[in-house]
């Protein structure tokens, strides 16, 4: 009978010195201390260059450790189920003031069991914001999931600024505490306990309900009328990693995997794919792999490209271990896909570099009008940031050209803090430009822009769940002039769009650094195919004079202050207004 493997030869696979493979052969007190170093070095580390995956392969853990920056955790199995961690994984607040989670960013779980130990209350902690994924969890915790943590000084809720979870069961209470905003798409949970903004609801088996929007700011669609899960890498009982590809699937309910189903899809070697690592990893060399046929994927680092990389067969893979950055380097383009069936693009992080881009991420060139109805392209948990680590500068995030894109969990974000963050420095227009038809967006978190942050050009556009901070830092409103309209909205569809709709919508102002007013934080042509589901702004704080002066098309009353609670938040239930609907 073979012995201990040991765990210094948990970063010695293919996958590069910055992926840990653990093994339950392996001592826990040795999985404890590494992967406890590994969050005291990636605890505050928010714009640190280190990146790690921490993969499990099937079996039980018995370990309790926290979650920090640029750190995906993993199961390699093939459910959920096949790894259990007892004892716990959390991600606390520690590191912030009032165990404030608003810039607990980057970092996701993936296909793995959790079942927390006394040490933690029996409760699964997950104190995160945007850009922070949950997929394909099973959290069995008896005293639930929290999305928040506690100051335990006052005894109240640090902020919380997230979220996203999909495909997951939380076999007791969900609770969100102080988290202002989620999205839950194809999840199951004994209960969901609270909101405070803004919580979407889209194909979960047991959803709250939302006849009392606004009171209780539920929204709920009963089905996710198209998605195809995330891929995920899992190994073999011969030991050997494939990535397993879901199934494209249509009206939706509830998570994939659950009553011991197996998710429907199909397996691709690991053979087929290019694994790149950030010492050898250039525009060139997965070029020439893309162009050959293979899948790419990025295992933990910094990639920076002096070219665009160019997709250019139906069905490509791309896929981030451990929260990659790309980095274009000559003002181009991170990635280019033509107009092809059914690519995948998931799991990284695109940063601007220091000479303007037009685009970071093209999804199909001008005029593309191929259908792909029946196998979309897919862009999985991305981050478009521009300054942070460094200065940078782009025009447009994300600009899906192609017809029928389906976009899930995508953060689009000006920073408004660290290097490079100033209203002259980090330029950018928009976060994201849709000119194709039949674009669907679960999860589009889009912050800080200069100009509107989603513009969108395409017929038959839907997005579910909407989360948008405008610019903090206009000097003065001269500075942010649409023409003659006092700034530009948050959420804006061309005057020639014929159909639209979207559910869950919340835009947020702090004008920091001046008196600024925001004229309409959402514009829309008012047409029969054109609709909206519960619209919320809120005032998060200002310079006294700061305020959004309506919600939609001069509808709403303005938010300017923090209080009282009508100065602070205004809703719509529905837009244009519903007969026997207060709209309000």
């Amino acid at each position: 009978m073979a012995g201990p493997t040991s765990v210094s030869t948990a970063n010695e696979t293919i996958f590069g010195d910055h992926v840990y493979v653990f093994d339950p052969s392996m001592p826990m007190a040795d999985i404890q201390a590494k992967v406890t170093s590994i969050f005291q070095q990636m605890e505050a580390n928010q714009f640190g260059t280190e990146r790690y995956a921490l993969l499990f392969k099937p079996g039980t853990y018995n370990v309790l450790f926290d979650v920090g920056f640029y750190t995906q955790v993993a199961g390699l199995g093939q459910s959920p189920d096949d790894v259990l961690i007892e004892g716990g994984v959390n991600v606390p607040a520690y590191w912030m003031p009032n165990r404030n989670a608003t810039c607990n960013f980057w970092r996701s779980y993936e296909n793995f069991a959790i079942n927390a130990s006394e040490a933690t209350n029996n409760t699964t902690t997950i104190a995160v914001s945007q850009a922070a994924p949950l997929r394909r969890m099973h959290i069995k915790s008896s005293g639930g999931l929290w999305l928040f943590q506690v100051d335990p000084t006052t005894g109240a809720g640090g902020w919380a600024s997230g979220g996203f979870m999909a495909d997951s069961v939380v076999d007791h209470q969900v609770l969100p505490g102080s988290q202002q905003q989620w999205l839950s798409r194809n999840n199951r949970y004994g209960s969901w306990a609270n909101a405070v903004w803004n919580m979407v609801f889209v194909g979960d088996s047991t959803p709250p309900g939302q006849d009392e929007f606004p009171i209780k700011p539920y929204t709920t669609v009963e089905r996710t009328p198209v998605c195809r899960e995330k891929p995920y890498l899992y190994i073999t009982s011969q030991g050997q990693y494939q990535v397993f590809l879901p199934a494209l699937q249509r009206e939706s309910q509830g998570p994939s995997w659950i009553n011991g189903a197996s998710t429907p899809g199909r397996s691709v070697p690991i053979e087929r794919f290019y694994i790149t690592h950030p010492s050898r990893g250039n525009a060139a060399s997965i070029n020439s792999a893309l162009d050959s046929g293979k899948h790419v994927i990025f295992t933990p680092g910094i990639y920076k490209l002096d070219e665009a990389l160019r997709v250019s067969k139906a069905g490509t893979i791309i896929l981030g271990l451990g929260q990659p950055s790309i980095i274009p380097v000559r003002g181009n383009a991170a990635i280019c896909v033509a107009d092809v069936d059914g690519v995948t693009i998931a799991g990284l992080i695109i940063d601007a570099g220091e000479i303007n881009s037009s685009s970071l991420v093209e999804v199909g060139p001008p005029g593309s009008s191929a259908s792909h109805s029946s196998n979309p392209t897919f862009l999985y948990d991305l981050t478009v940031r521009t300054a942070g680590p460094r200065l940078g500068r782009n025009d447009v995030g994300i600009t899906i050209n192609s017809n029928d894109v389906i976009g899930d969990q995508l953060w689009l974000w000006r920073a408004d803090h660290g290097q490079g963050a100033s209203w002259e420095g980090n330029r950018t227009k928009n976060g994201i430009v849709v000119n194709g038809d039949n674009v669907t967006i679960y999860g589009l978190f889009n912050e800080h822009h200069q100009q509107y942050q989603t513009l969108w050009n395409g017929n038959g556009g839907r997005v579910y769940f909407y989360q948008s901070e405008i610019p903090y830092d206009p000097p003065g409103q001269n500075s942010w002039m649409n023409g003659s309209t006092n700034g530009y909205a948050s959420y804006k569809v061309d005057a020639r769009v014929t159909s639209h709709e979207a559910w869950g919508i919340g835009i947020y102002s702090y004008f920091r650094d001046s008196p600024t007013k925001l004229e309409n934080a959402i514009e829309v042509p008012e047409v029969e195919g054109v609709k909206l589901h519960h619209l919320t702004t809120v005032w998060l704080s200002g310079v006294s004079g700061s305020e959004i002066t309506h919600i939609v098309n001069g509808v709403g009353d303005r938010v300017y202050a923090n209080s009282p609670e009508s100065a602070m938040r205004q809703t719509i239930n529905e837009f244009p207004k519903k007969c026997g609907s207060t709209g309000r």
